[in-house]
């Protein structure tokens, strides 16, 4: 199994180039920002600590969405072409030919979106968050200004745990998703991108003219978003800029949600079924 990820990681370079591009420019937006921060600090007065909380921690909180956001599209992207790609190369001669079975083939491909890549976006995330805070401090120390506010309000010990608990989350509540294109990876002969859409965009166009109703297109909306739902406590008031303290998690909400095991479980009957199809696929 191990191999078999490595050579997923040897193959398919965009799965961390990608990620450390975007970071590469997020940190470089950062950076920029990062100028303005004594200005930013000193007009806001010290009594309105709502104020410059938001103002000090918003960049900190922007700037690990983009490099998430990166790793989930690069999952998506991954998933649709890895067991078509070896069937369009005709690599799978070789690659069946190999004491590899079909399940830890599958196994080690879903792994990538699963657990690598939110690993890949975690370690640049806080990474990227560090070297913020480093820059900011000497930014702030260059102005004259105390960064002591900038350590107190950007919560160096809980944002990383968060922004784990964030992946974490994500990656479970998408794995049906995951294994859906996994699915489809394995069965299009053409175009998958096109087969993974297709049918669901023509179930719900049906739905909508047929009966009036639009449960399958909401279906697919919540298992895009719900996770922030099901898995944050955050109240109706909260206006701040993002979620930065342990506070807003709700693990057990989260684990105790019907959604999240239901979508496992269809996840694990798609992986199954790509499984199968990979047994008896030929190239394309």
């Amino acid at each position: 199994m191990v191999w078999s990820v490595r050579r997923e990681l040897w193959e398919s370079r965009s799965i961390y180039v990608a990620p450390l591009v975007v970071t590469a420019l997020v940190l470089f937006a950062s950076l920029i920002h990062m100028i303005g921060l004594p200005r930013r600090i000193e007009a806001i007065s010290a009594h309105d600590p709502a104020r410059l909380h938001a103002a000090v921690v918003q960049p900190f909180l922007l700037a690990p969405a983009p490099i998430m956001l990166a790793t989930i599209l690069v999952g998506i992207f991954f998933s649709l072409d890895a067991l078509y790609g070896e069937r369009r190369d005709r690599s799978i001669l070789f690659w069946k030919s190999m004491p590899v079975s079909d399940l830890t083939t599958v196994l080690s491909k879903a792994r990538i979106p699963l657990a690598v890549l939110p690993a890949i976006g975690f370690v640049l995330s806080v990474a990227t968050v560090l070297v913020m805070l480093l820059v900011s401090t000497a930014v702030l120390l260059a102005n004259g200004v105390s960064p002591a506010i900038l350590w107190a309000e950007v919560g160096v010990v809980q944002q990383p745990l968060v922004m784990l608990y964030g992946l974490t989350v994500h990656a479970l509540w998408f794995a049906p998703i995951y294994g859906w294109l996994l699915l489809v990876s394995a069965w299009a002969r053409r175009m998958p991108v096109l087969w993974a859409t297709l049918p669901l965009f023509a179930i719900s166009v049906v739905e909508r003219i047929g009966f009036g109703t639009s449960h399958v297109c909401s279906l697919l909306r919540y298992r895009v978003t719900g996770a922030m739902v099901e898995a944050f406590a955050v109240s109706p008031e909260h206006v701040g800029p993002g979620f930065d303290r342990l506070s807003q998690l709700d693990p057990l909400g989260f684990l105790s949600s019907p959604s999240l095991w239901s979508g496992l479980l269809v996840a694990a009957a798609f992986l199954a079924a790509a499984v199968r199809l990979r047994r008896d696929r030929e190239p394309i």
